[in-house]
Formats: C-alpha cells, structure tokens, sequence
C-alpha cells in the first residue's frame, strides 16, 4: 500500500480511426509524465480509437487492430514507468463495449465497461455497445481507484456502487463535446457525485475536433472538500500532474495546473478556431478558400480561418456582380489586407449573362423573379468550386445559424462548401464575436492582434446584394428578434403561444415556425459545422421533410 501517488492527466486530441497515430500520442504523454515521476497517465474515453468511432466498431477488422494497439501499448509498460488508462472499444463474450483498461507491468491489469450509454442528441452509444454492468474498483498498486466512463458520472448510481465498494479515489475518461454552458454542469455534476460518495475525482477530457464536434478538453480534478485541485486549459492538448497523500480522511490532491476556463464568446471563438484547423488537418486539405462578399459573416469565417491555419492558407474571393456596391469591394478588401491573406476577384457577369442567354428561350415572358437572383448565388457556388477542384483548397461556407434556420440560403450557391464555422452561430452572436475578435487575440490564434474586421462592416446594414438596394429585413425580422423566436423553437422546443407571451408578434412567430419547418430539406444538405449550442441542425434536431405538421397547427 502507498500513501502517495503522483497521476497525470493526458488531455489529447486523437484523431478517430488512427490507430497508430494516437498511440504515438499516448506514449509521447506518457513520455512527458515519467519525466514528473508520475505513477499513473490517464487518458480520454476511447483513446486509442478516437471518439466517437460511430460505426468503425462495427468492424471486427477493426476492432482486432484495436486489441493490437492496445496489448502493444501494455508491452510498453514492462519498464517499470507509468501506468496507463486508456480508453478502447473491446469484445467481451462477444459483445462489443466501450472500456477503460489499466495497463501495467507490461499487461492488461484490469477492464471496466462503460455502464451508462448515451443515446441522445449527437450521442447513439446504444447502436453500436452493450452496456456493461455496475463496476466495482480497480486495485491500482494497492491504491482503489473507481473508473466511471463519461456519462457514467452524469447520473450517482455508477458512483455510489463504487464508494460502497471500497474506492477511494473516482477517476472519469471523458469524450465530452463542447456546448455553451456545459462546463459549468460538468463541474456541477462532478460535485454532486463528490458530495454524494466523500471521495475526490479527477475529470479528464479529450480535446480536439472531430466532424461537428469539438472537444474542449478543459479537465479538472476536485478534493473530497469540493476544492478545485486542477484546472486545465480549454482547446490546448497538455499533460497535467496531480499529485495525491493518503491522509485519515482519505486522498487529498494538490497540483500548480489552474487555468480559468475562458468566458463565453472567447469559448465560442475557440470551438470554431479548433474545430476548423483539426478538420481540415485531419481531412488533408492544403487550406480553405471562400466567398469573401465585404459582410460579417464572411469577414468572421475569414478571421476564423486565419486564426486556425494562418493567412497563407486562407484563399479569399471577391465575386461582384452588377449589384455589388464600391463599399462591399473596398471592405471585402480591407478585411483581407488586415487579416493579411490572398484576395482575388472573380466578376460573376459573364456567367449571368451566359444563364440569361441560355435560359431566355425557356424564361420567355416572365419577369425576374429569386430564379434570377439564386443563380446569381450559383454562379458563385460554381466559381468556388471550380477554384477547390483546381487548386485543392476546401470551401469553407459562410452561412450562420440564423439563415440556415428559416432558408434563406440558396442549394448548390452560398450553402457550398466542405464545413462551416458558423453553422450553429446566430447573426446577433456573429456580431458580438466580429466585437470580441476586433478586441482580443484569441490563445494560440495564427491571425494577427488587433484590429482585423473593419468597423463598416459591423455596423452597416446586412445585404445579399442580388438586386438593387436589397436589405436582409425586406424578407426577415430584426435578427434580434428572429433569434431569440429561433432559439425558442430550436434549443427550447417552447408552444408558439409561450413565445408569444414573451413579447413577440404572433403573425411573425407563426411566419418564423412555417419557415423553420420548410427549411428542413436545405439543411439536410448542408455542409457540417461546429456544434456550439445545446440543439445544433443534424444528429441534434431531427425532424422530418415530409410532414402535415403546418397543416396540423393550422387547425388548432
């Protein structure tokens, strides 16, 4: 038996389905933490395969590669170093799970399944594991340590099973993605179960960005008093030492890793910046290039962009038609020239004149119509995508949460593209984060400090420009407004009489819900992006295309 013991948390960003690159990953931590005298490496949920696999485990192929990594990496331990918990998906009697394993002196130690499978919002465990059952302790060289996989800590049971089964110290690998407001109720519940059992626990989460979620890292561990012991910081992969005296009321935890979480919009730029950069990383591509029309939310994405991969892999473009004025020019420009990346201009007049002389037979007396001005949209869509086939770069959309909403997006034109960072980001956030970004440099941004959206493009009015002094509000409601009657549909699910009652006109609530409803079918064809809210479009809101729901709520 010990009465010290010295842990370290690995918070790294694997990449899902590479198998021998996040081993290297394990081991590079492990490295770092021997160099600390650590006893014990924790590690994400499902390190060694990334999270979340989706249906790669389905795959016995898969799965046998997976089993290999992982009795390699126990071979590793022989040396008498750290101990490892990694996370993997493992077969047991046949059943696939999703387990932590302790590897040491050179072997598998010990196994926990996970017990408790979320199955909602981006979360459908239930499809490909089986639930393991109620764990007991794992004897860590004669240490108890209680392993909850991730959501095993969201509800007592898992915890309270393992404090009456002699733990003495909770220890919980963590995939858990990034959502406004989420830290504070990981450490909610992560109190809860301390006060709840009287022992300490250690949090640990994967950072990094994987398709539409991004993990914020951002662990912590906490003292049976409920004191912080650790803080990591959020978005950074790091290797943290605790370290742990068995005391008469147990293990007590001290640590010099305390950083403050980041407050919320300075959360939200981070969420895009890492979600980008590790997409197109991950994926291969060279950069991103994109439509850069002189308003915010392009001039945002690009700051983004920038931020993520540096200037020299932003490709902009300018594609004014007729109905583009001097101002969008000039701003489109300068935004490029203080984010300090490329910027060419493409006139989209021949291609619409091309479509007019070819259509013309076809269109034969009727007037111009959104027909005229979506193609306007295309020919841009067109344009970028030419532009990524010839020159590999990814065409980043510029579309925010707002438009994709009530679609006021065009298929196959401004919704082109590979990702979007603003996906599941309002217009009035899109503001407030052309603000913040105008007055902070974000932590390990490779865009410069300062000033980097000119001012006029905040404050001017927003414009598709597709015919003559065109206004986003001759079709919308105020954005304010829009927003918050789309954030009580969307995130709340709140009755249409309930958002009334909060001061909103009631034709313009019933107009907002027809125009959410038959967006459905443009945002299945959407590109992905960062999660950022608590209800994002895709495997978060599933609705149906097809649907008498209008006509349901039409009769009541």
């Amino acid at each position: 038996m010990t009465d010290q013991l010295t842990i370290a948390l690995a918070q790294i960003n694997p990449t899902v389905g590479a198998l021998d690159h996040n081993a290297g990953l394990i081991l590079a931590a492990r490295d770092e933490a021997a160099r600390s005298g650590a006893d014990l490496v924790v590690y994400p949920e499902l390190s060694v395969c990334g999270y979340p696999p989706e249906d790669l485990v389905l795959k016995p192929f898969f799965l046998d590669k997976v089993e290999d990594v992982v009795q390699s990496l126990a071979a590793r331990t022989a040396d008498g170093g750290p101990a490892l918990l990694v996370g993997a998906p493992w077969r047991v009697e046949g059943r696939r799970h999703n387990a932590a394993l302790l590897l040491d002196g050179g072997k598998i130690q010990a196994i926990r399944l996970k017990h408790d499978l979320p199955n909602y919002g981006p979360f459908d465990e239930k499809r490909v594991f089986d639930a393991g059952p109620l764990p007991g302790p794992v004897n860590f060289r004669g240490v108890r340590l209680g392993v909850l996989v991730c959501e095993d800590m969201w509800k007592p049971d898992v915890a309270e099973t393992l404090a009456e089964t002699g733990a003495e110290l909770l220890v919980v690998p963590n995939g858990s993605p990034f959502e406004l407001g989420k830290a504070d109720n990981r450490l909610s519940l992560a109190v809860a179960r301390v006060t709840e059992t009287g022992l300490p626990l250690i949090y640990l989460n994967q950072v990094g960005g994987q398709d539409e979620l991004v993990f914020d890292g951002a662990s912590f561990a906490i003292n049976a008093d409920k004191g912080l012991v650790a803080q990591m910081p959020a978005f950074v992969e790091c290797v943290a030492i605790t370290r742990w005296t068995r005391g008469a009321d147990g293990w007590v935890g001290r640590s010099d890793e305390m950083v403050p979480p980041p407050e919320s919009l300075a959360a939200i730029y981070g969420a895009m910046v890492l979600g980008l950069r590790d997409y197109v990383g991950k994926n291969g591509f060279p950069g991103v290039i994109l439509g850069m029309s002189g308003g915010i939310d392009s001039a945002i994405s690009a700051a983004v962009a920038v931020d993520a991969l540096g200037p020299e892999r932003v490709h902009c473009v300018m594609m004014p038609s007729p109905y583009t004025s001097q101002d969008s020019l000039d701003d489109a420009a300068e935004c490029a020239g203080l984010l300090g990346c490329r910027i060419d201009t493409i006139s989209i007049g021949p291609a619409m004149q091309a479509f007019d002389t070819m259509l013309a037979p076809s269109f034969s007396g009727r007037a111009a119509d959104i027909t005229e001005e979506n193609l306007q949209s295309r020919s841009r869509g067109v344009t970028l995508m030419a532009l990524s086939n010839k020159f590999g770069g990814m065409v980043l959309s510029t579309g925010n949460k707002s438009e994709m909403s009530v679609g006021y997006a065009t298929l196959y034109g401004d919704m082109c593209g590979g990702y979007s960072v603003l996906k599941d980001v309002y217009k009035t956030t899109v503001y407030r984060l052309s603000h913040w970004r105008n007055q902070n440099h974000p932590a390990g941004g490779l865009g410069p400090a300062g000033r980097v959206i000119p001012e006029r493009i905040i404050t001017k009015a927003p414009t598709a420009e597709l015919k003559p002094d065109q206004k986003d509000q001759d079709t919308l409601p105020d954005y304010a407004v829009l927003d918050d009657i789309l954030e009580c549909l969307v995130e709340r699910d709140m009755a249409l009489a309930d958002i009334v009652a909060r001061g909103h006109d009631a034709e313009t609530v019933n107009r907002v819900w027809r125009m959410l409803d038959r967006a459905e079918y443009k945002r299945r064809q959407a590109p992905p992006g960062v999660k950022i809210t608590s209800r994002s479009f895709g495997k978060d809101r599933r609705y149906p295309i097809t649907s008498g729901l209008l006509s349901l709520l039409r009769r009541t």
